[in-house]
């Protein structure tokens, strides 16, 4: 089951587990979509994957399996990928 991890590894923003502007790799990293389009073109610096929209779990089901509340920042933020 996703985490729904609760903001972008790069920009600390918050990323609610009904947000659109989600989007995670394989690996389940989250980040925003600006960042991963803008700062990380599309590549995950963790792990080289490519990124998909993070489903929207239904609210119903956010309340018996809840969203992670651990936050996840990559020290120094995220660099550009190549």
């Amino acid at each position: 089951m996703l985490e729904l991890r609760p903001n972008c590894q790069c920009c600390d923003a918050d990323l609610p587990p009904d947000s659109e502007d989600a989007v995670i790799c394989s690996f389940e990293c989250t980040f925003c979509k600006d960042c991963a389009e803008k700062v990380l073109n599309g590549i995950c610096p963790n792990c080289a994957g490519n990124f998909v929209t993070r489903p929207i779990r239904p609210k119903e089901l956010v309340k018996k399996y809840p969203a992670s509340n651990q936050r996840i920042l990559k020290e120094g933020g995220c660099q550009a990928s190549l």
